[in-house]
């Protein structure tokens, strides 16, 4: 039975219970299967979490848990509100993390796979440790739900669920009456270095084909159980007069600029790249299962579909929704591109914004 399948059934059945029986309060005892294959019990909310994953992190925060945190990764960059707690790397000594006395370690599984070391010292000094990360839209519920168990904000994760799937219900009615054969084709990069894509079941291609692009490496391979699947040069180019648009994400995971991906040997051929169609998109909206999933979508649809597009940012966002610059960029290979940049202005209808876009000349975000 797979990780979201046992969070699920453990999930239903507690939450059927306490809505029949009218219960306001947290969860007493709990026992769930974490993606390690661990029985995690819980009898009581943990109040002293260190979150070693951006996306727990994130997600803890919106579930209105950030008081529970009292440790944060390196690497967490938002909300702005959590970014002072004390920060834990998977490469330090065990003796910190006992140290700060937590009652609950968030992990996942690159983490377990990688540094098990770190992990059985703090299991065997009675620490909670726990492996959660979904690899598909499916699981996302599941996820949140277990969060939610966990930090004893059971409510606050079916609100949360709510609210995501009412925003994508919008999105979905938009993209709807597009017809299939006029929908964008689109190559999604996830790590240019290694010319992989995002696994066809994956939140990223989720995001992609909810914004109306057509994921055009649906044959990729998936490589293990993560988000990441195999592809390679040679097949990028075998569709390269088919690519209508290359986007790739942009972050640790990918630190790549238009530049590089143009300058690729090669990628002169790709028709996206030619006609100057390469966005970056941050991966903190596309890979990360969290609320700004829904971001992710409307700047996707927003690149796709330019001239007009509805824009809803999720609320406490610090990230507007912007359209990077169109036109080729400038690089050694190839004939420096125009200045036409994209511009936004916004226009609030009841909490929407409809944004026109309008080109006035400029400079490039020479990245």
């Amino acid at each position: 039975m797979t990780f979201g399948r046992m969070i699920s059934c453990y999930v239903t059945a507690v939450a059927s219970a306490l809505l029949l029986s009218g219960w306001s309060g947290s969860v007493q005892s709990a026992d769930f299967i974490d993606n390690n294959g661990r029985r995690i019990i819980v009898e009581r909310p943990f109040q002293r979490i260190i979150s070693l994953y951006s996306a727990h992190t994130e997600n803890l925060a919106e579930l209105g848990a950030g008081s529970q945190l009292i440790g944060i990764s390196v690497s967490d960059d938002y909300p702005a509100e959590i970014l002072t707690r004390p920060r834990f790397s998977y490469r330090q000594d065990p003796e910190k993390f006992i140290a700060a006395r937590p009652d609950l370690v968030l992990v996942r599984p690159m983490i377990e796979r990688a540094y098990p070391q770190l992990l059985d010292k703090l299991r065997q000094v009675g620490i909670t440790v726990v492996s959660l990360q979904p690899t598909s839209i499916e699981e996302i519920r599941d996820y949140w739900e277990a969060l939610g168990v966990l930090t004893g904000r059971e409510k606050a994760a079916a609100r949360m669920i709510a609210s995501f799937k009412s925003e994508l219900n919008d999105m979905e009615r938009q993209v709807a009456s597009i017809p299939l054969e006029k929908r964008p084709k689109v190559y999604f990069e996830a790590i240019h270095k290694k010319m992989k894509t995002f696994a066809p079941q994956s939140i990223a291609i989720f995001v992609l084909e909810q914004a109306g692009g057509v994921n055009i490496a649906a044959d990729a391979v998936q490589i293990r159980k993560t988000n990441i699947a195999a592809y390679g040069k040679e097949r990028i180019l075998s569709r390269s007069g088919e690519i209508d648009f290359f986007l790739a994400q942009q972050g640790r995971m990918n630190p790549v600029t238009r530049v590089i991906i143009s300058c690729e040997p090669g990628f002169q051929a790709i028709k996206a790249v030619r006609e100057g169609r390469i966005y970056l998109v941050p991966e903190q909206l596309v890979s990360r299962p969290t609320m700004r999933i829904i971001e992710g979508v409307i700047k996707i649809n927003s690149i796709l579909y330019e001239t007009i597009a509805l824009n809803k940012v999720h609320p406490g966002s610090d990230n507007p929704i912007t359209v990077s610059d169109s036109g080729t960029p400038p690089c050694a290979c190839s004939t420096p591109c125009d200045n036409t940049s994209v511009y936004r202005r916004v226009e609030a209808r009841a909490g929407w914004c409809l944004w026109s876009a309008y080109y006035e000349t400029d400079n490039h975000d020479r990245q």
